[in-house]
């Protein structure tokens, strides 16, 4: 195939620069410049072999599959699962969560050779994708060499739809050696079908991210930030605004809202979470130029009568959550397109959003239909600037504070949206099933 051949050599051409992009992504994460050989197909040994692989490409990602891994584990305990990701954060997730239990390793970069030394260490029954995760050659290997292919949780926006449509004649033989696209929605369900998936491979199963839970690692970490916060039980418990996987221009938004809304609530305490580990200090920086004490949860430090506290921490945001009193989600006020609001939802909190939630359009219907959430407005016919949609922020926040009745209908609500969507899990494994149990019927050396 032409195309295919195409974006090979484009992409062999273009290793240097890959490399040397991934050098720059170390100067702030020096993780970056480790386990190269993995990003070339060398997937650590010793591993074993004729599993199922994962591809989870980063955190949000690891999460969600949460469920669906451990459904995994206990449906096939002697088959080798293997969960691969493509950033230091979601590697370090893949650790924290599942431990020894799963092969983990970096996706090989999508060149022949280095798909090919991955697939011929792995061996794969299965490979399963998430989301919009596709990789043309390592796809393409895959089919060749009768290897399940499963994309799960399939998710595909307008503005991609419209991206990967220009490049049709690459991604539609893509689409159609999945044996199985699983999409979040019926609307991610016709975008696939728009962009040329055939219909007999793609089906609605849910959204996996509805699938999360509080487990016991939570509820510890829970109790370990919990002393941290709370150590003098004489002293009244401080209110805890959360502002959860900040991005560039989140935190100087929530800041300005932050110095606004201590002049009328002095204890309310601001909790920063930044999505990206090397933002750490720079958004310390920031705390302390827009002059307020900051305290470090990388510094151990007891919270007393600081004013802000910096999550710079990885694998602690659902313990906040926890903590929490009202939630901001980051990622909502820029063409970022949000963060799930659904792992605060989860704790029964309430959660108030920018404006641009397009990354979680199903999910907002729905909490929009249940009266479950706030968001803000988009005023940018009207010149928004950084100081209108701080001022939206602390009016949003500042009516929460003083309406503790308001804070608890809403998280309620958010919850039992969470509880009526669950299930999505469940019916991605009984595709894995069908797909092995078909495997293991066939006639050695029938072609899939």
């Amino acid at each position: 195939m032409i195309s295919l051949l195409f974006y090979r050599i484009l992409l062999l051409l273009l290793l240097p620069l890959l490399l040397i992009f991934l050098l720059f992504r170390s100067k702030n994460n020096k993780a970056y410049r480790q386990r190269w050989s993995e990003r070339l197909g060398l997937f650590p040994k010793p591993c074993q072999q004729a599993g199922i692989v994962v591809h989870a490409a980063s955190v949000g990602e690891v999460i969600a599959l949460k469920s669906f891994i451990e459904k995994l584990l206990l449906t096939y305990p002697d088959l080798p699962i293997t969960i691969t990701s493509f950033t230091p954060t979601g590697s370090a997730q893949v650790s924290k969560l599942f431990g020894s239990r799963v092969q983990h390793g970096y996706l090989p970069l999508d060149l022949l050779p280095c798909t090919a030394l991955f697939l011929h260490r792995l061996k794969p029954k299965m490979m399963i994708f998430m989301e919009t995760e596709l990789w043309p050659n390592l796809i393409a290997q895959c089919r060749q060499q009768n290897i399940k292919l499963l994309l799960i949780n399939g998710r595909l926006s307008k503005k991609s739809l419209v991206s990967y449509q220009k490049i049709s004649p690459l991604i539609k033989p893509c689409l159609n050696s999945f044996d199985k696209i699983l999409t979040q929605s019926q609307e991610n369900l016709h975008h696939f079908l728009q962009l040329g998936a055939q219909t007999s491979r793609c089906a609605n199963s849910g959204n996996l991210k509805f699938d999360i839970s509080i487990n016991e690692q939570v509820m510890a970490k829970k109790t370990e930030l919990a002393k941290l916060l709370f150590a003098d039980s004489s002293q009244a418990k401080r209110t805890i605004w959360l502002v959860a996987s900040t991005h560039n221009g989140d935190e100087a938004i929530a800041l300005a809202a932050f110095n606004e809304l201590l002049a009328q609530y002095p204890q309310l305490l601001l909790v920063l979470v930044p999505r990206h580990p090397e933002r750490f200090e720079q958004v310390a920086k920031l705390c302390l130029e827009h002059d307020l004490s900051l305290a470090k949860r990388s510094e151990n430090t007891v919270i007393t009568d600081e004013q802000v506290w910096l999550l710079d921490s990885l694998g602690e945001l659902m313990a906040a959550f926890a903590l929490s009193d009202i939630v901001t989600m980051g990622g909502s006020f820029n063409e970022v397109g949000g963060h799930n609001p659904l792992e605060p939802a989860l704790f029964n909190k309430p959660v108030i959003v920018g404006h641009n939630m397009s990354n979680f359009n199903e999910i907002m219907q729905q909490l929009r239909q249940a009266d479950a959430i706030i968001e803000l407005v988009n005023d940018s016919d009207v010149n928004s600037t950084t100081q209108s949609t701080s001022q939206q922020l602390a009016d949003a926040v500042s009516k929460l504070l003083q309406q503790p009745a308001r804070q608890k209908s809403l998280g309620d609500k958010a919850f039992n949206v969470v509880l009526a969507n669950q299930g999505a899990s469940d019916k991605t494994l009984a595709q894995v099933q069908e797909f092995l149990a078909s495997n293991s019927t066939k006639p050695l050396g029938e072609n899939s």
